[in-house]
């Protein structure tokens, strides 16, 4: 039987603690050569795109696919789990999923990125998931300070509030994207803009970036500058960076960036080369968003799920034929 998760069973059973170890695992065995991720996907109509992110992980027993598609109707999101031997074992809704995964890959980032002693935190961005960057990255790093700015004041005070509440600490409003940014060890960007919302020139040295709102190539979020001044760029995918990272092909193109300088945060997770080399050095992580992040959180979510007995059971049989010779 095939069971059937819904997002209130993603939210039950993964953890931002969970998905943060899940991450860090996962990266490490990528780095190791122990796992196989697919850059993104994105088949369109005249009315719609899908996003279909493939990965596998044996190690974990988990492989899969997340696809989405995303039109006039809006977006819907599902994640289509197999075991290692390739069983069918799951259907799960995964729009928290991906938000929860994607918060717990910035998580890791600044754990191997960001100087240790980091207190002071600056995010731009107040959407669904910029509470769950906050969130994860308040894991890893003892914050005493966070300033939080939004174009709109409408989504700037509710989301204060809640994350004050839900961190236990201070999340103070500020009054531009500079503010927010000036003086803050650790940055995040989760915006939908498709023009730099940060400025490299307001970066202090020693700061951490997190640049987690774009996935299209001709859209960014920092400038070339920002892009310029990091020491280390890490991505997940080189593959699907090249394909997606508008932040660094448009800083590419200006000509203050190459390829060839950029990292993957696997490596950096399995010891193959620093995530930064001294107190005073900028450092970057482009998150993307890649498959493998979601094939381990949601075997994660269907072990607890079975555990429990949650979920529904659909009447479902693999209907096994003959391998082909094709």
């Amino acid at each position: 039987m095939i069971l059937y998760l819904k997002e209130s069973d993603v939210v039950r059973f993964l953890t931002m603690h969970d998905a943060i170890r899940l991450v860090e695992d996962a990266a490490r065995a990528l780095g190791e050569g122990r796992a196989n991720n697919c850059p993104r996907q994105r088949p369109r109509t005249d009315s719609a795109m899908m996003h279909v992110l493939p990965a596998a992980y044996g190690g974990a027993d988990a492989m899969g696919l997340k696809v989405y598609t995303a039109g006039k109707r809006g977006t819907v999101f599902y994640y289509l789990l197999f075991d290692a031997e390739g069983r069918l074992l799951a259907l799960i809704e995964a729009n928290m999923l991906g938000a929860i995964r994607t918060g717990a890959a910035s998580a890791v980032a600044t754990r191997y990125m960001s100087r240790e002693e980091s207190t002071t935190l600056g995010i731009i961005g107040t959407g669904h998931q910029a509470r769950t960057q906050l969130e994860a990255v308040s894991h890893v790093r003892h914050l005493t300070r966070i300033r939080a700015w939004s174009r709109t004041r409408e989504r700037l005070d509710p989301f204060v509030a809640e994350m004050s509440e839900r961190l236990g600490k201070t999340v103070e409003p500020a009054a531009s994207a500079r503010e927010a940014v000036e003086g803050a060890d650790i940055v995040i960007t989760m915006t939908t803009s498709s023009h730099p919302v940060l400025e490299g020139a307001w970066l202090t040295p020693g700061a951490h970036l997190n640049v987690a709102g774009s996935n299209h190539i001709h859209r960014r979020e920092v400038d070339a500058e920002a892009v310029a001044r990091s020491g280390i760029v890490a991505v997940e995918d080189l593959a699907q960076a090249k394909m997606e990272a508008g932040d660094l092909k448009l800083a590419i193109d200006e000509g203050r960036f190459a390829w060839e300088r950029s990292v993957l945060l696997g490596d950096i997770v399995a010891g193959k080369t620093p995530g930064r080399h001294d107190g005073r050095e900028i450092t970057m992580f482009k998150s993307l968003g890649i498959g493998l992040w979601d094939a381990v959180a949601a075997r994660f979510v269907y072990d607890r799920a079975r555990e429990e007995h949650a979920g529904v059971e659909l009447p479902v049989e693999e209907p096994l034929r003959p391998r082909s010779p094709r």
